[in-house]
């Protein structure tokens, strides 16, 4: 994906194997961000720091969507247990991470393996993307997306 590019409205299903439509949020914007996997330490700080994020991103006109390959038995329990207040697709079948371009090789201590790359994109309310963020702070990921957004959304939509 690329700027300009538009996700499906169809992205998958949640932990409760319901679907995930963009057009379930009607008039949002969305924050679809990819991550590797449920319960690491970088996934952990990511999620936990978007979820506190979640309300003022809402506020601002934002759905946040989390996705991983991750089965939908393990997003209930991740979700669960750090009070996640956003869905969790999982994309079992990789099918949205491969649209997505996040879905490659990497490498670590020397070996090679395929895996989700972390990528958080921004879209519109037709799901176009307007911002994508290669280099996430996990930690800090919602503070970076209030630095990104900051000046370009009215922090009191009507």
């Amino acid at each position: 994906m690329r700027i300009g590019d538009k996700f499906p409205d169809l992205l998958g299903s949640d932990a409760e194997g319901k679907e995930v439509r963009l057009s379930d949020f009607p008039g949002k914007r969305f924050i679809i961000y990819f991550y590797p996997k449920d319960n690491t330490p970088g996934c952990t700080a990511e999620a936990c720091s978007l979820g506190m994020g979640f309300k003022t991103l809402s506020d601002m006109g934002y759905q946040v969507i989390g996705v991983s390959k991750d089965s939908a038995a393990s997003h209930s329990r991740f979700a669960e247990k750090y009070s996640l207040p956003f869905p969790l697709v999982a994309d079992t079948e990789l099918n949205l991470a491969n649209l997505a371009g996040v879905w490659q090789k990497k490498k670590m201590a020397g070996r090679e393996y395929f895996g989700i790359v972390r990528t958080t994109f921004v879209t519109d309310e037709t799901g176009t993307v307007t911002d994508i963020i290669e280099k996430v702070d996990t930690k800090h990921a919602a503070e970076q997306l209030f630095s990104l957004l900051n000046g370009r959304e009215n922090p009191n939509p009507a």
